[in-house]
């Protein structure tokens, strides 16, 4: 019976601190605005956008750049001119440029190419250099991955990932955010995600805190080659920690969760919560992969610097819509084509993409230099810089989270207050993964930053 007892007393212990949260004053989640932009967006428009993407004829990387309604350089120019006009909706407040340079020499660009990519950044009105940024692809290809001529639709893939970037800054820039948002259409990916590669070298050479990328290719097919048809379902792909970091940093690792997680694991969890919470009809499948086997995304490169990003996408391929000729063989139909797409389903995800950008866009900085200790203590303490100046103008405080070490999601938390330190008492450090997320005032919340991790959102 002692036994029974002390088992119960420690259940209640951990209950209490669990479900303290209303006891620290925490801002209520900021709910009504999110769905206000979830609500806002438009199928009707990513079809238009979708079909005009696919009305190029081809977007392939080697394709035509002087032609005005067909190649990679009419959609580019199209693109261009879309945030052109989206700017003037809201002020000018869209600035909108290309980011290029030129490859040569590649298995899949064997002469030199200019590979140009469209970027918009919408500027936070407090802390502009810190950024969330959501991709999508601009170029298409068939069988052949060096053929720029045959017709190459590339509807799903990826004009359906472009269309999403769009409708974002149509919806997201007619409000205003403390952090920036970047909106980009990436150019090369089927050749080598060059693309990506050129615009991560341009963040860092330019000083851009990036500190989320959502990438989006293919969003829009809900009927899968296995016979699948489901549009209430989405993946969320997200490699684990990347080997760059220090010996102690390492060591660290081991000791806080690193070891099986990474921001990018965390940003994709954000992904899933807010699907959740905002998106009706929606569950997300956290693939803890970077991507799918023999396959690759323009969240790679970025990650490949140490700046966080998930790859989002349907959850049922079709593989005779994907990089293939367009033909009829014996019945079947092969190509990406419009009617492959279903437009309510890319609107259902580019709505998850705004939800996600106008949290972290609207959040305090990110929490930096996390640190944990509990060795041989019953309870376990979290530390943290709080973050002071102009761009904390708008925090709330700090959220601190725990889960056990085999679940997927963060099961605990705890407002702590705008402090820079927290002991959550009788929490053993051995038995859980800790964590600390910023909260602005209006509840808008960052994803939630391991102790100690290397390739980390912190500032």
């Amino acid at each position: 019976m002692r036994n029974l007892v002390l088992w119960s007393t420690a259940l209640l212990a951990v209950g209490s601190i669990a479900n303290a949260q209303s006891a620290q004053h925490a801002p209520p989640a900021e709910v009504l605005a999110v769905h206000d932009y979830v609500a806002a967006v438009s199928a009707e428009r990513i079809e238009a956008d979708i079909r005009t993407l696919a009305g190029f004829g081809t977007r392939h990387t080697l394709s035509e750049t002087e032609s005005d309604t067909r190649g990679i350089g009419a959609a580019r120019r199209w693109i261009h001119d879309e945030f052109e006009r989206i700017s003037a909706t809201c002020g000018g407040c869209l600035e909108v440029m290309y980011v290029s340079d030129t490859i040569s020499g590649e298995t899949r660009i064997p002469e030199p190419t200019e590979v140009v990519s469209v970027v918009a950044i919408q500027r936070g009105r407090i802390d502009p250099d810190r950024y969330v940024l959501m991709s999508g692809d601009i170029d298409s290809r068939v069988t052949d991955p060096l053929d720029g001529t045959s017709d190459s639709p590339g509807a799903n893939d990826n004009a359906s990932g472009m269309a999403g970037v769009l409708e974002a800054a149509r919806v997201l820039s007619q409000h205003e955010f403390d952090g920036s948002i970047i909106y980009t259409g990436l150019s090369g990916e089927e050749q080598g995600l060059f693309g990506g590669q050129i615009l991560a070298a341009h963040a860092l050479e330019n000083g851009w805190r990036i500190k989320a990328v959502l990438n989006n290719d293919m969003i829009g097919n809900i009927s899968g080659i296995n016979g699948v048809t489901n549009n209430a379902t989405a993946r969320v792909f997200s490699e684990g920690t990347r080997d760059v970091e220090t010996p102690e940093e390492a060591r660290a690792r081991r000791f806080t969760g690193g070891e099986v997680d990474s921001a990018s694991r965390n940003l994709a969890r954000m992904v899933d919560r807010t699907a959740d919470q905002y998106i009706p009809n929606l569950d997300v499948m956290m693939v803890y992969r970077l991507d799918r086997f023999g396959r690759g995304g323009h969240h790679r490169p970025f990650n490949a610097v140490g700046i966080p990003g998930v790859r989002i996408m349907e959850t049922n391929e079709h593989y005779d819509r994907q990089h293939q000729d367009l033909r009829t063989e014996d019945g079947r139909v092969y190509g990406d084509t419009v009617e492959g797409v279903d437009f309510d389903y890319a609107a259902k995800l580019t709505a998850l993409n705004i939800a996600v950008m106008a949290q972290i866009a609207g959040a305090p900085p990110i929490p930096a230099n996390v640190t944990i200790e509990g060795a041989v203590q019953p309870s376990t303490h979290l530390s943290w810089t709080l973050a002071e100046g102009a761009a904390a103008a708008n925090l709330a405080g700090y959220r601190v989270h725990w889960r056990l070490t085999d679940q997927p999601q963060w099961t605990y938390s705890r407002f702590v207050g705008p402090v820079g330190e927290y002991t959550l008492e009788n929490v053993v450090i051995d038995n859980y993964y800790f964590g600390v997320s910023a909260v602005a005032r209006d509840g808008s919340e960052t994803p939630v930053v391991f102790p100690g991790a290397a390739g980390s959102f912190g500032e």
